[in-house]
């Protein structure tokens, strides 16, 4: 059987960790930061660091923060690759700069180590029921030797290119989610500002051209006035951040990217960086000094 390393056990590592010990699979679990006794009590192997995780493992899966984040673990001091064999297969599953991807997969390739970049969107309802969409840069034949592992943890898995081409397509990702909600949310303050309860509304629109997983998944907290993160603020600023450099390196103008960035900041100076991104509502409610609730 497969020995599979997991590192960075957040709000998604964490439930994603759990379905592939419930899949049956041998897990050594580690991050630097969180407790992982639970997963430890579940069957999993607990290690000391992201070196020891890889030296006892075939395939090595991170789920980390950012772009710093997943260099430190793989390519650092006590890191994956000084404890890695020749012929193993590293994952990482993080959100970060495409460019971050492809000089981790240069670095391991010098050490005969394979990599994908499979990053992941759904947030942490998807990571706990393992119905994640996760979007893969890579070999080919090197994806199929893990897809079995990817489907324990989501419901769509795609091949999408070569390595940085899965950070490529989550960036892409997140500029349609946050555009969404921003459309949302300016329509659905337009529609209480005019008297109009937003329930009906989207009773009303949700099964038209303009509905969407995205309304159908945020307008239900918005209305419950519930923004308990399942992605974080802080999270979606991070990824728009990576997808602002990347499209400015190519030369790309991404305009409303730029404007909904401001918007995200304006509610992280505001105290809400941790608060799910459905709270961007809350920035244009503050505009029309109106709230959208049921």
């Amino acid at each position: 059987m497969t020995n599979i390393g997991f590192i960075g056990l957040g709000i998604m590592g964490r439930p994603m960790a759990k379905n592939l010990i419930k899949a049956g699979f041998k897990l050594v679990v580690y991050d630097k930061y969180a407790k992982f006794d639970d997963l430890v009590s579940l069957g999993a192997e607990g290690a000391a660091s992201n070196k020891e995780v890889a030296s006892k493992s075939d395939v090595i899966v991170t789920m980390l923060p950012n772009s710093p984040h997943v260099k430190e673990a793989i390519l650092g001091v006590d890191g994956v690759i000084e404890g890695i064999k020749s012929g193993a297969i590293v994952v990482d599953m993080s959100s970060i700069a495409p460019a971050a991807s492809q000089e981790v997969g240069a670095a391991l390739k010098v050490k005969g180590v394979s990599f994908l970049d499979a990053p992941v969107s759904g947030g942490e309802p998807k990571a706990i029921d393992g119905t994640l969409a996760i979007m893969v840069g890579g070999d080919r034949d090197i994806f199929e030797k893990v897809k079995p592992i990817l489907e324990k943890m989501g419901a769509s898995v795609v091949l999408v290119g070569g390595i940085g081409a899965g950070n490529v397509t989550k960036l892409a990702n997140q500029i349609v989610v946050a555009l969404n909600i921003a459309a949302v949310s300016e329509a659905f303050v337009l529609a209480t500002k005019a008297g109009v309860s937003p329930q009906p509304v989207f009773d009303a629109i949700k099964g038209g051209l303009a509905g969407s997983t995205v309304m159908n998944a945020k307008v239900p907290m918005i209305l419950d006035g519930n923004f308990k993160p399942g992605f974080r603020i802080e999270l979606h600023i991070k990824d728009l951040q990576n997808a602002l450099d990347t499209a400015h390196n190519l030369g790309v103008p991404i305009p409303l990217t730029a404007s909904v960035m401001e918007t995200l900041q304006a509610l992280k100076v505001d105290g809400m960086a941790a608060n799910d991104h459905s709270a961007i509502v809350r920035y244009y409610e503050k505009l029309a000094n109106i709230e959208v609730r049921k």
